[in-house]
């Protein structure tokens, strides 16, 4: 399992820790990997930085979910998927480095292994939906350099 991967999983504890205790988010993340100190060190910031990003642009990113997924309140979804959720969607809003694709199939795939049966698909038509409705293209769909595209 790569770094980005294992921090995404590491984000989502972390903010489930902090939705569930009310705990403030530093705390959260200094008693996260007070517990896990085996965790790979290399991917520590970027699940900081995550936790941080999610937090502080909460409002923003929930305001996101809510529009892309009709028919379903924030307070009616799964802890874990809201939560996958806002992970995926922040990254989209704020990480443009990191390709649609990959931060889609990793909310999905992270979704199924902490979610219910439903979360993946659930979890991947909200974040398309969010995708679509920020502009986030995905660069898989151009042509490659050199292709002949016409």
């Amino acid at each position: 399992m790569g770094a980005r991967t294992q921090a995404r999983e590491a984000a989502l504890q972390m903010l489930f820790a902090v939705e569930a205790g009310g705990t403030e988010v530093e705390r959260a993340i200094g008693d996260f990997w007070a517990e896990l100190p085996a965790e790979d060190a290399e991917g520590r910031p970027y699940a900081d930085a995550l936790v941080r990003g999610v937090l502080e642009d909460l409002e923003k990113t929930d305001q996101q979910i809510k529009k892309a997924s009709q028919n379903w309140r924030l307070e009616r979804m799964t802890r874990v998927d809201r939560n996958v959720l806002r992970l995926g969607a922040w990254e989209l809003m704020a990480r443009s480095d990191v390709p649609r694709a990959v931060i889609l199939d990793e909310a999905v795939e992270i979704a199924k292994r902490f979610g219910t049966e439903d979360s993946g698909a659930f979890v991947n038509g909200v974040l398309d939906r969010i995708a679509e409705n920020i502009g986030r293209s995905d660069e898989a769909l151009a042509s490659p350099p050199g292709s002949d595209a016409s």
